[in-house]
């Protein structure tokens, strides 16, 4: 890329200086790696009942379908039919699929991050945006979209009169044999969308609070209860940034998938059918969520990377 006619990289590279400076990048993104699958495996058996409500009401059209008054209703039918556990319907899909997709999602950050510093070490508001978007986009491919799809498929069969899926191996085996791998793989472009989003306005958020609270120092420490309080900031902005992706996404990864033909076919018919108030749909529950996932989230994988950095230099 050029500017005034010389070449310009939004990436620039002070640290890759020599190979010792590489290899340290190298073990900071496989630190990354490791330290954001520890962090998804335990921060979605914390917040996982909220998620589960958030896509019931998202799937919960108007009229005679209608199963749902709000969220208090949603959890008290569930747990009377299904009892409390009820709650925890498609766990291990999500448990499954949060371990990696953490793992890309940080371990993309910190890499991608290696190269958009400056020579203080610290992130501009483009390059924060570039990082998180590349997390985002990277942990869509490859972990969320199939992920999201199951877990959707699984939480609309409970809604079913008769659900057919017995488990997770015999439900993503049902899937397949009917739908084929593609099946599992539905909504990708609103899900890089979604989660591009997420990642780009979460991380560009907490490394701007986090600098603003540092004063321009990277090495400078961050107290937990400040990095806890920037996530959930970061989430409720993510929040409200793109529910309306959120439930176009869903819509899309149902059983009832096959009434939309693409994500604008699916969001023109929700917009005529239902209102633009359908596309806020589940914005409270999500936001509980993910305002406590994304707190949640930073605290543990901060602390996991402190702990790295000192044993694991």
């Amino acid at each position: 890329m050029q500017r005034n006619g010389q070449n310009f990289n939004p990436f620039p590279r002070p640290w890759m200086k020599d190979t010792g400076a590489a290899a340290a990048a190298g073990g900071q993104g496989l630190k990354g790696i490791i330290a954001g699958g520890i962090t998804g495996g335990i921060e979605i058996c914390i917040t996982y009942p909220t998620e589960y409500v958030k896509t019931q009401l998202q799937l919960d059209e108007k009229g005679t379908r209608k199963q749902y008054d709000g969220i208090g209703d949603c959890v008290k039918k569930t747990v009377k039919r299904h009892g409390f556990f009820g709650l925890y319907r498609g766990l291990s899909v999500l448990l499954y699929g949060s371990i990696p997709k953490s793992a890309v999602r940080f371990g993309t950050f910190e890499h991608l991050k290696k190269f958009a510093v400056d020579d203080k070490g610290n992130l501009g508001p483009y390059q924060r945006l570039l990082c998180g978007l590349g997390a985002g986009v990277n942990e869509a491919i490859f972990a969320v979209t199939p992920m999201e799809t199951i877990k959707v498929k699984f939480i609309n069969d409970r809604r079913s009169a008769n659900p057919r899926f017995k488990g997770f191996l015999h439900g993503v085996g049902l899937i397949i044999k009917e739908q084929g791998v593609g099946g599992i793989y539905k909504g990708l472009m609103p899900t890089i969308l979604k989660q591009g989003s997420n990642q780009a306005i979460r991380f560009f958020v907490m490394e701007t609070c986090k600098d603003w609270y540092r004063g321009g120092d990277p090495k400078a420490h961050v107290p937990t209860a400040a990095v806890g309080a920037f996530g959930a900031l970061a989430g409720a902005a993510s929040v409200f940034g793109n529910t309306p992706i959120d439930v176009v996404k869903t819509r899309m990864q149902g059983l009832e998938a096959h009434l939309y033909k693409n994500m604008v076919d699916c969001a023109v018919k929700v917009w005529k059918n239902e209102g633009p108030a359908a596309f806020y749909k589940g914005t409270v529950p999500r936001l509980s969520r993910v305002c406590l996932d994304v707190a949640i989230t930073f605290v543990i994988y901060d602390s996991i990377m402190e702990i790295f950095n000192k044993a694991w230099p």
